[in-house]
């Protein structure tokens, strides 16, 4: 499934399968699998694989490591981040450009842009069928608090400008990562 051998070194990683919003269907994409890990120091570790003919899909040129907004106007990965049972959360998106953005809530999308020096590690592969994309989030990037309760996503732009969305779990209605329900998946720090 995942080509990183940063993962292979991660006790009790975890492969999950995102599924597309019902009212954003994409034909191009034939799947988005994430591994998920958290490596003795605490560093959240999430490698991303989007399998398609990636022709089909727009994939923001490189540009190097900096922080950026606005990034889930195209493709990107993302992640949110809940200590227990919140209600605050962090909001981690990763474009395949290099750039990055965290977000700090006290609730329900009650917050903004983190200003922070540390850029989480982000390493990108590509073939003609498929985008990898590892983050490695540091322990000082996470909420604090055990376990943890993720939301995982992911927004593509489909070559005609199309977005679809992609998480772990969609609540009733439009797209919407910051609900609740979202946080599908809880994972124990060591």
């Amino acid at each position: 499934m995942l080509a990183f051998a940063s993962m292979n070194c991660i006790t009790g990683a975890v492969p999950i399968t995102l599924v597309s919003h019902p009212q954003t269907p994409s034909q191009a994409i034939q799947g988005i699998d994430v591994l998920v890990g958290v490596t003795p120091g605490d560093t959240l570790t999430l490698a991303f694989v989007l399998e398609c003919n990636l022709s089909s899909i727009c994939i923001p040129e490189p540009r190097g490591s900096r922080c950026a907004g606005g990034l889930w106007r195209h493709t990107c990965f993302e992640a949110f981040v809940m200590a227990g049972e919140g209600p605050g959360y962090h909001e981690f998106n990763f474009s395949p450009s290099g750039e990055w953005a965290v977000y700090g809530f006290r609730g329900y999308r009650d917050g903004g842009k983190l200003e922070t020096e540390l850029a989480p590690r982000i390493v990108v592969r590509r073939t003609p069928n498929r985008l990898e994309l590892e983050a490695q989030i540091s322990r000082d990037f996470l909420p604090q608090g055990r376990p943890l309760r993720l939301g995982l996503s992911a927004v593509v732009e489909d070559a005609d400008g199309v977005l679809s969305y992609w998480a772990l779990q969609h609540p009733p209605g439009k797209p919407d990562f910051h609900h609740a329900d979202s946080f599908a998946m809880q994972l124990a720090r060591p």
